[in-house]
């Protein structure tokens, strides 16, 4: 079923370009950027991240963003209206299956966000004041033991969420998304400018910014390729509409490669300014910036603590994340919202109600993995249903998405290169050199079926390309 009512667009260039970009920074560009770019050596992981960024994250970005403003709807209507009539493929109904990755996405975001609501404020609050390293853990993992805690922060996250979009892409959204994309901005200013001022910071800033190719060897170079071109790919979360939905509210008359250049670049210097927030600040203080997941909720934490102010600092640092996540919530949200107006008619409000509730209920499972569920390990030893939930979505539904779509955009019973072309650039003809056509018809996706692949063979059989 399609839309009875004109489609609403963005007030302004600027909404757009915020709220797409707020769908593409959250916790992958600071929690996970940090924490790989500590495994993999630093500098030279960087250098090769922003190559892959260019030539593999961006082209993908503008078709998506492409599909969803000629679609003006989400993902299944989308392809519903481009297909080639002549086509006997339902290409729409795969779409069905990417785009739940958008409410799988949430189920384990939302419960990731209530941690950095609380661990906000337990800092503003004293609780991390004085802490050890145990002490710090310890206090993670009494959180994760205690559902009620963190339903209460799932809660007040999906609360916020709703409210956001409650009252239209106009009233509501894009001025929350605005609100809080400055207030990360300067968050983030205000973040460098004093981790860069600590006592040896420039050793945290040359592991960083200074390419090393002997560290990025000794971690394994095809685990350290892989690493860098998935964090590229799914830095940008694309393959299941969420960035679509984006370009389904955009003027026709927006120069979507220009745009697109505006969100990569704002997505990038969060990337770099978490870097430069992190490594500096763990060099300052002896610690190794490559502990995994646990770096944002136990060391830095602890960071913070040796820190002069340092209550402040870490209430600072962590609703520069909470706002982050939540701006990724509220975009990613709004393409639900979007869905049920689109496909069953349903008023805003009416599909925010029912998207709201049942993101709260679907949720809970994420939360008791960590604690009544716990025996339940879907991945092997020491995984949980978070695992599992990220592994639905990192490591299938947003490639698969990313290569399904990549096919759709270039086969002749699909959309086909010249309509793709054409919304590209003002509704002109793009006359692009076969080079650069074959490369995006043909090695683009021959490079997101390897990242599947490997990504499956890193997950279950790491030790097989060693």
């Amino acid at each position: 079923m399609t839309q009875n009512k004109p489609r609403e667009q963005f007030a302004s260039r600027l909404g757009f370009i915020l709220m797409t970009a707020g769908c593409a920074i959250g916790l992958g560009n600071v929690w996970r950027f940090s924490y790989i770019t500590g495994q993999y050596g630093g500098g030279f992981f960087v250098l090769l991240y922003l190559i892959f960024l260019v030539m593999l994250g961006f082209p993908v970005m503008l078709m998506e963003l492409a599909i969803g403003r000629a679609g003006r709807s989400t993902f299944p209507g989308a392809f519903r209206k481009l297909q080639n009539p002549a086509s006997r493929f339902a290409w729409y109904r795969p779409a069905y299956l990417l785009f739940s990755g958008n409410l799988i996405l949430l189920m384990f975001y939302s419960v990731i966000t209530g941690w950095l609501l609380l661990y906000a404020c337990g800092f503003i609050t004293g609780k991390f004041a004085g802490a050890t390293t145990v002490e710090c853990s310890e206090i993670f993992s009494d959180m994760q033991a205690d559902p009620t805690q963190q339903i209460i922060g799932m809660l007040i996250s999906v609360l916020l969420t709703v409210l956001a979009c409650w009252g239209g892409v106009r009233k509501t959204v894009e001025k929350s998304i605005k609100v809080m994309m400055i207030g990360l901005f300067m968050l983030l200013i205000l973040l460098v400018v004093q981790s860069l001022s600590l006592p040896n910071a420039k050793s945290g800033l040359s592991f960083f910014l200074k390419p090393d190719l002997n560290n990025f060897i000794n971690e394994g170079w095809i685990s350290a390729v892989h690493a860098a071109m998935a964090q590229a790919f799914f830095t940008l979360s694309l393959g299941i509409g969420s960035i679509a939905v984006c370009g389904s509210y955009t003027s026709s008359d927006a120069s979507l490669p220009r745009e697109g250049l505006w969100i990569i670049s704002l997505d990038t210097m969060v990337a770099i300014a978490s870097g430069l927030i992190i490594f500096p600040a763990c060099a300052a203080f002896g610690i190794k910036a490559d502990a995994g997941p646990p770096l944002v909720f136990i060391t830095l934490p602890n960071v913070f603590n040796n820190m002069t102010g340092g209550s402040f600092w870490g209430f600072l640092f962590f609703s520069f994340l909470s706002i982050a996540a939540l701006s990724t919530l509220i975009a990613v949200f709004e393409n639900l919202v979007a869905f049920g107006m689109d496909e069953w008619n349903w008023s805003r409000r009416k599909s925010c109600s029912i998207f709201g509730t049942a993101l709260a209920v679907l949720s809970l499972p994420c939360i008791w993995g960590f604690n009544w569920w716990q025996g339940f390990q879907p991945l092997g030893a020491n995984s949980n249903i978070l695992d599992l939930e990220d592994f639905i979505v990192s490591n299938n539904l947003l490639p698969l998405g990313a290569l399904f779509m990549t096919v759709f955009c270039f086969s002749r019973y699909g959309w086909r290169a010249e309509n793709l072309f054409r919304e590209l650039d003002h509704k002109k003809s793009i006359v692009l050199p076969r080079v650069l056509v074959f490369y995006l018809r043909w090695i683009i996706s021959l490079i997101i079926l390897l990242l599947w692949l490997v990504g499956w063979q890193q997950k279950f059989w790491p030790d097989l390309l060693k």
